[in-house]
């Protein structure tokens, strides 16, 4: 006779208002009448008779669906990869260290040097370099955590993408070529390539390519440096040279780096390509991190 007064309560609710809301008023009409008929009579059996109740409603639903209700969710097993550690990266500047689609936001991580991104991520962590995500990232990693990051989006090796660059006359893309070719010696501004590459793609181990970035970076990325927003160890080559450069300089290489199209090679050179010295007030920081 339980089992079908249940069963026949569990229907009539659940007529109107549907499976799992009807078994939860089920559940909460047995025990709201077993709590105010034990508190009224202080009788330690009506409680256990309004317990066997939940029992013969939830067996009158099934075994497999009181189960589900009275089993705890089980976590999913996520794999111990560091594709999977780096998704806190990956979240911003794309799935394989591509950069975010703007090119802007997020810059591309993939195939840059090794000891370039590991020296960066130390930035960060110091606080040398700003920027706040970025900083409460990487604030408790090891260092061997941070060179596992750096050789991992070293070794992604994606395309370029070709982005688009600011209509600007003819007479500034000539300034920028020279800019980035040949540096200005009346205001002791080092070309591009003396440390960048004469292919531009960078060299290993510490200098970042500079082809198949937008525009918008590279001009955000030069303001920085001279606003400090960026900095570096040792005699701060890049803060110096980009407080050399005219707003109008930094407009113009910006511009005509960005409108170079991707080489068919655009891996880092080697160390041994390096043919022009470094200037000599212009070394590359450590920051404790050996490439």
């Amino acid at each position: 006779m339980q089992s079908t007064g249940a069963s026949a309560t569990f229907r009539g609710v659940g007529a109107s208002v549907g499976f799992d809301a009807a078994l939860r008023q089920v559940v909460a009409r047995v025990g709201r009448r077993a709590a105010g008929a034990y508190n009224s009579r202080m009788n330690p059996l009506l409680p256990l008779r309004w317990m066997l109740r939940v029992v013969v409603v939830l067996s009158a639903i099934g075994p497999g669906v009181a189960m589900a209700i009275a089993a705890p969710p089980s976590a999913a097993t996520v794999p111990d990869t560091i594709a999977q550690r780096v998704a806190a990266c990956t979240s911003c500047h794309g799935a394989r260290g591509e950069g975010s689609p703007d090119g802007v936001l997020a810059p591309r991580l993939a195939g840059k040097p090794a000891g370039y991104l590991l020296q960066q991520l130390g930035y960060f962590q110091s606080g040398q370099r700003r920027h706040e995500p970025m900083e409460y990232v990487v604030r408790q990693l090891s260092p061997a955590y941070l060179r596992q990051i750096a050789d991992y989006f070293a070794q992604q090796d994606l395309p370029y993408r070709r982005w688009p660059v600011p209509a600007v006359p003819a007479e500034t893309m000539r300034r920028g070529e020279q800019l980035v070719l040949h540096g200005d010696p009346g205001r002791a501004v080092p070309s591009c390539v003396s440390c960048h590459g004469a292919r531009l793609t960078g060299v290993e181990p510490m200098m970042p390519g500079l082809v198949g970035l937008s525009y918008g970076y590279l001009s955000n990325q030069l303001v920085s440096w001279r606003t400090h927003t960026r900095a570096a160890e040792g005699p701060y080559c890049m803060g110096v040279v980009a407080n050399r450069m005219r707003e109008s300089d930094i407009a113009a290489a910006s511009a005509w780096l960005a409108s170079q199209a991707p080489l068919p090679d655009m891996h880092p050179q080697p160390a041994s390509a390096q043919a022009v010295p470094l200037p000599g007030w212009c070394v590359m920081g450590q920051s404790g991190m050996k490439p």
